[in-house]
């Protein structure tokens, strides 16, 4: 008896080991990449002397392609204003639809939601981003050409906003589900007993209880809206120019990264302002992250 305890002592101890080096495995990796991605974007400023107001506040953007000549212009802005622009506008657009099939699936029919609607809206996660990017080229392009008749045609940043919206939906979604379908039925119970009608119980009871989890659910979408770069590639147009409408053509960093990373001098200047762009979106991405695990911290302790 005693060997057989010490045997299963020892396994847990073998699995607990390994947890803890995967565990550790990511730590590091993320480390790693941080500062490679520290010291390549950094590269623009230390070994080029650009500064950093120039390379998040203006729009000049002709850096030069030759390694180890400098002298071109960095300015990111162009890419940093389509990114928001896109990123908010396709929030903006999401939000409503997103919120409201979570309370359809939770409150108002659970049981079809459960077995359908939210088995269904799980499967459009699994898509490839060159589909929506597809989709967006040859049915969403040409509605906007043919509706509203843009001097540029359709590509446009209502475009690649109504993409990003079609792709961050499914996350929000389910988030925001999981997050009203953990709140306690006591809640709703004591409204009821209160004399709430089933709206208010909703509106002022249930998506206040749950605006924790909510938000957290906005904040992974627009982590994923950030960070896409072919499908909103196919649909934005890429003019290196600020968008005057939302149907105006733009670009945004992640294309701009994906188009021209690998066709630029390694060590060059327009090579160390694309990593520069990277180093950017990571730092985006942490600070996403701190922003999820804030709010979930906050949420625990109310």
């Amino acid at each position: 008896m005693d060997k057989v305890v010490q045997k299963a002592i020892a396994k847990d101890k073998r699995w607990r080991a390994d947890y803890i080096a995967c565990g550790l495995l990511i730590v590091a990796l993320t480390l790693f990449m941080g500062a490679f991605l520290l010291y390549q974007g950094s590269q623009t400023f230390l070994k080029a002397h650009y500064s950093v107001w120039e390379f998040l506040f203006t729009s000049d953007w002709a850096p030069l392609d030759k390694t180890g000549m400098f002298g071109g212009k960095v300015g990111a802005a162009i890419y940093i204003v389509g990114s928001l622009e896109t990123c908010l506008l396709g929030l903006f657009i999401c939000l409503p639809f997103a919120i409201g099939s979570a309370v359809f699936m939770t409150e108002i029919s659970p049981k079809i939601g459960e077995k359908f609607f939210r088995p269904a809206t799980e499967i459009y996660v699994s898509i490839p981003s060159v589909v929506y990017g597809w989709f967006g080229l040859t049915k969403l392009v040409p509605i906007i050409r043919n509706a509203f008749h843009p001097k540029m045609g359709g590509f446009s940043v209502l475009a690649a906003s109504i993409v990003l919206a079609i792709m961050i939906f499914p996350t929000i979604t389910t988030v925001a589900a999981d997050a009203i379908k953990s709140v306690p039925n006591s809640y709703r119970e004591g409204a009821y007993g209160l004399g709430a009608t089933r709206w208010q119980v909703i509106g002022k009871v249930v998506l206040p209880a749950a605006s924790g989890g909510i938000l957290t659910g906005v904040v992974l979408g627009l982590a994923r809206a950030i960070g896409e770069a072919l499908a909103v590639a196919m649909v934005i147009g890429k003019t290196r120019s600020f968008a005057t409408s939302l149907l105006s053509p733009t670009s945004n960093l992640t294309s701009e990264i994906a188009a021209d990373m690998g066709n630029t001098a390694q060590g060059g200047e327009y090579n160390l302002a694309l990593w520069s762009m990277a180093l950017l979106l990571f730092v985006i991405s942490i600070v996403l992250i701190i922003l999820i695990h804030k709010l979930g911290n906050g949420k625990k302790e109310k």
